[in-house]
């Protein structure tokens, strides 16, 4: 990619996404334990991608409250999720369009750009990327944008593994063409803000704290995502277990033994959904069903994922 080559639209996001659709309602279903963050979630973006929906809201119950609105409809098109590798963030932020879509009942379009994969380290990459990928979401939202102000579509941009791109610019080890990219990034948030297109930025993060304070500024939301308490440990492994033949004093066990038991955290979501269930399938599969001992005995000598370390700019 040169200086005055803009990258393909298929090259840029691979896997774009139309909701709604099944496919991600249902991977939206199975995302149990995150029912706080999906709420807020869908409404912020709702709000942003499509606000004459907080206007017909205000018709119907605060008809005074015009200059309130105001306030909370000039957020830039901007939410962060933060939180530790696991946590459900990034499977929400590909999957949550889905339910805004049906909330809003229009179209939308999700364009993934995962930072961590793209670029190849060459002077001035990650701005000409940033840059393209606003090129695109404007030129989408745009023409979805209506004289009426209610959205005939909307499109989410989902920036993935931003730490490769939003660290502070105050880090003194800070390379100028990284500080670039930065400002690239922010200046595409107020490029949509400005336009007021029906779009908004999802920012999915381990390192809040490692984060340009003039980003976090643009939030319009920061949704925090920790480990599974108890009560989500459950709810994500109670039904499964349950369906194995485990009884409910089996199952709090297992709740146990995947909180903070071993050192100072627990499971996360991914460990208990894509390593612990598995692996007491696959320990049984094919000659025998599953004995509860043996799946408990699994769990104990599993051990969950370390925290991820942030470093402070």
């Amino acid at each position: 990619m040169t200086a005055h080559t803009r990258p393909g639209l298929d090259e840029l996001f691979e896997r774009r996404l139309t909701f709604p659709d099944f496919e991600p309602q249902e991977r939206l279903a199975r995302l149990v334990g995150l029912d706080d963050q999906k709420a807020r979630l869908t409404k912020i973006l709702g709000l942003l991608v499509n606000p004459a929906g907080l206007d017909a809201w205000a018709q119907r119950h605060h008809p005074d409250a015009k200059a309130l609105l105001k306030h909370v409809l000039r957020r830039p098109p901007l939410v962060v999720l933060a939180g530790d590798v696991g946590s459900g963030k990034t499977e929400l932020a590909e999957t949550i369009g889905d339910a805004v879509a049906r909330q809003e009942k229009i179209e939308i379009t999700l364009f993934p750009l995962s930072l961590s994969s793209r670029g190849q380290g060459r002077v001035g990459e990650m701005t000409q990327l940033l840059s393209a990928a606003f090129d695109y979401t404007v030129e989408a939202a745009a023409k979805l944008k209506s004289t009426n102000g209610r959205a005939r579509g909307a499109v989410i941009l989902l920036v993935d593994e931003a730490d490769a791109l939003a660290q502070s610019r105050e880090s003194a080890q800070m390379h100028h063409e990284d500080r670039a990219g930065v400002n690239a990034f922010i200046r595409g948030i107020d490029r949509l803000a400005n336009g007021q297109l029906p779009a908004a930025v999802v920012m999915c993060t381990n390192r809040l704290g490692a984060l340009d304070p003039a980003v976090k500024r643009r939030a319009a939301d920061i949704l925090s995502f920790d480990r599974p308490n108890e009560t989500q440990r459950k709810a994500v492994l109670g039904g499964a277990l349950q369906a194995l033949g485990l009884t409910s004093g089996q199952i709090e066990k297992f709740v146990a033994v995947t909180g903070k038991g071993k050192g100072c955290h627990g499971f996360t979501f991914s460990d208990l959904t894509q390593r612990l269930l598995p692996a007491i399938v696959l320990d049984a599969y094919p000659a025998r069903g599953v004995d509860p001992a043996r799946a408990l005995e699994i769990a104990q000598q599993m051990h969950p994922t370390p925290p991820f370390e942030e470093q402070k700019p």
